[in-house]
C-alpha cells in the first residue's frame, strides 16, 4: 500500500497534474504518511524521471516546468507538516540577475526547477548589485547561489559579483548561467559551477552537495 501511494504521486508528479498531486498528497498526509516520505519517495522519485528524459532528449524545458509546478503545489500542502529536523536541513538557493541585467525569465526557471527538487529559493530579482548579493548571501547562508545574465554586458558584473564573494570567504557553491555565459567563462571568474540550463544546474548542484 505504503509503495501504491507513494508511486502514485511520482507518476502525476512526471505528467505534471497539478490537481491530482494536490488530492494525492492530501490522500497520503491522511493516511499518515510524513512529509519528508512524501517529498523524497514521490516527489523526487517522480523529478528524477522528469530529468533523466530531459538529459535523453525526451521532454523539453516546458514539460519539466510542468511538472516542477506540479510538485511545487505539493510541496505547498507539505509546508507545515515538515518536521523541524527536515527544515533545518533542507537546501537553499539564492538567486539573482546581476546589476545592469532586467531580464528575468531564464532565473525564474530556475527557481521553479529547484523548488519542484525540494530546495529553498530566495529569489532577490533583477539588477541584483554585489553589495545585495553579500548582504543577502550572510543573511541567509545559502548552500548556492546563482548568478544570472543574458547580456553580454553584465558579465563584468557576474565576475565582480562573483570576486567579491570569494573574496569574503562565504562557504557557498556559486553557479552562473544565462545565454552568454559558457563553461570556460565560469571558470575564469572563479564560480563553482556553471549550468547551461536549468536542469543541468539542478544536477550539477546535487551532485556538488552529494544529494545523488
Amino acid at each position: 500500500m505504503e509503495e501504491k501511494v507513494l508511486l502514485s504521486i511520482a507518476n502525476l508528479v512526471e505528467k505534471g497534474d497539478v490537481k491530482k498531486v494536490r488530492e494525492s498528497v492530501e490522500l497520503a498526509l491522511r493516511k499518515g504518511f510524513s512529509a519528508e516520505e512524501i517529498l523524497n519517495k514521490g516527489f523526487m522519485v517522480g523529478m528524477n524521471r522528469v530529468g533523466e528524459k530531459f538529459r535523453n532528449g525526451k521532454i523539453f524545458i516546458p514539460e519539466v516546468l510542468i511538472s516542477a509546478r506540479s510538485m511545487q503545489a505539493g510541496i505547498d500542502l507539505l509546508e507545515p507538516h515538515f518536521s523541524i529536523e527536515s527544515v533545518k536541513t533542507r537546501k537553499k538557493l539564492l538567486i539573482g540577475t546581476v546589476e545592469g541585467d532586467l531580464h528575468d525569465l531564464g532565473k525564474n526557471i530556475v527557481s521553479i526547477v529547484f523548488k519542484g527538487a525540494g530546495f529553498e529559493v530566495v529569489d532577490l530579482g533583477i539588477n541584483v548589485s554585489w553589495q545585495k548579493f553579500l548582504e543577502e548571501a550572510e543573511k541567509h547562508k545559502p548552500d548556492v547561489i546563482g548568478l544570472s545574465s543574458l547580456l553580454t554586458t553584465t558579465m563584468v558584473s557576474m565576475k565582480n559579483i562573483v570576486k567579491k564573494l570569494k573574496d569574503e570567504g562565504l562557504e557557498s557553491l556559486v553557479i552562473v548561467g544565462g545565454a552568454p555565459v559558457s563553461e570556460e567563462f565560469a571558470v575564469e571568474i572563479g564560480a563553482d559551477l556553471f549550468g547551461s540550463s536549468a536542469m543541468d544546474g539542478l544536477e550539477k548542484v546535487k551532485r556538488a552537495l552529494e544529494l545523488v
